[in-house]
């Protein structure tokens, strides 16, 4: 029936992931229904997680897929198809994307566990819809100049950089690889006539909150988001404006822009997810519902456009949008997005594995749920700490650990523990 793309999904159990198996099952049946998904048939020949067994076995079993991927060595997945091979440890993901051929690779994993994974994606030449941020956060250089080298292209499922990419459309197509081929991003980076990228926030559960209210937040007022429904750990991010922090890095390196060309307006509605100001004064801005399905479509389709999985928008009920500058005294972490951009070099690694782990010291010992793979786990005879105290200990870190060149998967490998061990350290 045409073209099929085969994709491999990388975090197929989390948020991102089960909601790229709901964007596939949509294309199925608008194949069945003869509303062809762009002339495509789009099928799942890989599936990675990390210790969410059941689910996965689940989802191998509903898709047919038999490639399959975990990282915690003793998980039992029962009953899979005879013929599926699994592999396990850290380096699993990765070993999954190496062996296994396919089209493009839907990175999900959170955190820089998913980093060796995405970056072997990028240096095979495959198209990589790119949902964890954290690979651009703390290996950008790497991963762009492996992009540079194989062809390999970054497909912006965050929905904020999805929507930059879509206000980009009209841009010159001046930015391209070989002979015939227009890379969407990168290297396709922004020209003089793009003035300022702005992305927005939906301000999270503590807009509205006093500096002493954020900072004795619980977990359960954290993880209340008004707007979207994420994993924990991006979801905790959310409330500390540290997501917006992460996708500040991620927008300089998909988008080849410094930071004073990038900005962030608080946007409680959800409904504009970016903003692209050119140099004639026009503003051009993408809209859509806060579904994170629909800018996975749009990475998996494009450049076309079929029927979309997600609800449309709906406009009477939108009769008001507003938007405001962020308070960067309330949400300090913010401010550190920027200042990564301004150093360079590791410090996109220290800051996202300082974050990681203060986060991880936040949600220690509370049940997550099936989504968030049970109890949040550190170290014994570490500390709980304050939810103010993420941004906090986040900034101390990049202000403390040191900012080193990054030449190698391995310096931000190094960087990455070293600013682990700092949290350890003021956690004891």
């Amino acid at each position: 029936m045409g073209e099929e793309r085969r994709i491999i999904i990388l975090g197929s159990t989390g948020s991102i992931g089960t909601q790229t198996i709901d964007v596939v099952e949509h294309f199925a049946r608008l194949n069945a229904h003869g509303d062809r998904a762009n002339g495509v048939r789009y099928r799942v020949v890989g599936l990675a997680t990390g210790r969410n067994a059941h689910a996965m076995a689940d989802q191998a079993r509903r898709l047919g897929v038999l490639e399959l991927a975990i990282a915690d060595e003793t998980a039992q997945l029962d009953g899979l198809a005879p013929g599926a091979r699994v592999r396990r440890g850290s380096d699993a993901a990765e070993r999954l994307v190496r062996e296994v051929e396919c089209d493009v690779v839907l990175g999900a994993m959170v955190g820089a566990a998913g980093l060796p994974a995405t970056l072997a994606a990028v240096e095979l030449g495959r198209d990589v819809a790119l949902a964890n941020k954290e690979t651009l956060v703390a290996a950008g250089s790497l991963v762009i100049h492996a992009a540079l080298k194989s062809g390999a292209r970054l497909l912006p499922v965050d929905s904020e950089h999805c929507g930059v990419w879509q206000c980009l459309a009209d841009q010159p197509r001046s930015h391209t690889h070989g002979t015939d081929r227009t890379l969407a991003v990168p290297p396709m980076a922004c020209g003089p006539e793009v003035v300022k990228v702005i992305l927005t926030a939906s301000g999270g559960p503590f807009r509205t909150w006093s500096k002493e209210q954020i900072d004795g937040a619980s977990v359960r007022e954290a993880l209340n988001h008004p707007t979207w429904s994420m994993g924990p750990k991006v979801t905790i991010d959310s409330a500390s404006l540290t997501n917006k922090a992460l996708e500040v890095i991620e927008a300089h390196w998909l988008f080849g822009l410094d930071a004073d060309r990038i900005g962030v307006l608080i946007h409680p509605q959800s409904v504009v997810h970016a903003l692209v100001e050119y140099a004639d004064g026009n503003v051009i801005a993408q809209l859509g519902p806060p579904d994170m399905r629909s800018p996975i479509q749009y990475a998996l389709t494009w450049p076309v456009r079929p029927a979309g999985v997600s609800k449309k928008i709906n406009w009477q009920a939108m009769s008001t949008l507003e938007f405001c500058v962020p308070d960067t005294d309330r949400f300090p972490a913010l401010e550190a997005g920027f200042e990564v951009v301004r150093r360079g070099g590791t410090a996109g690694a220290v800051f996202n594995a300082a974050n990681e782990a203060a986060v991880q010291a936040f949600l220690m010992g509370h049940d997550l749920g099936p989504g968030g793979t049970g109890f949040a786990r550190l170290c014994d005879g570490l500390r709980t700490i304050r939810f103010g105290e993420i941004a906090r200990l986040s900034c101390r870190a990049l202000n403390e650990v040191g900012v080193s060149p990054l030449n190698s998967l391995d310096d931000a490998v190094r960087a990455d523990a070293e600013a682990r061990r700092f949290i350890e350290r003021e956690l004891r």
